[in-house]
């Protein structure tokens, strides 16, 4: 019985063929993982501010969700993203109804 360890090259990780190649997807992706973790914060703190709209808003009289406003937002990520954008901006809508 033989005894293999699991030495897996940083080419075999990335995907890449060379390993020069899976140097550059290495830092790209420890990047990408950073620029997510800044996503994430700035979407927990989008949440946080759309509580703050919704509560005046309802303290006011009037209604958690403002239908127009969700419509420029729409279209501003459309604009800025393409159609791909429209589907963002509906999940981080979704993400900051209700939270209050």
């Amino acid at each position: 019985m033989s005894t293999r360890t699991n030495t897996a090259t940083p080419a075999d990780k990335t995907g890449a063929r060379t390993e020069e190649a899976a140097g550059v997807i290495t830092g790209a992706r420890e990047r990408i993982d950073t620029l997510d973790d800044r996503i994430i914060g700035l979407v927990q703190e989008r949440m946080a501010v759309s509580a703050v709209i919704q509560e005046a808003r309802i303290t006011s009289g009037g209604r958690r969700v403002n239908l127009s406003r969700e419509m420029e937002v729409l279209g501003h990520y459309r604009e800025a993203l393409g159609k791909p954008g429209t589907a963002l901006a509906m999940t981080l809508l979704e993400l900051c109804r209700g939270r209050v």
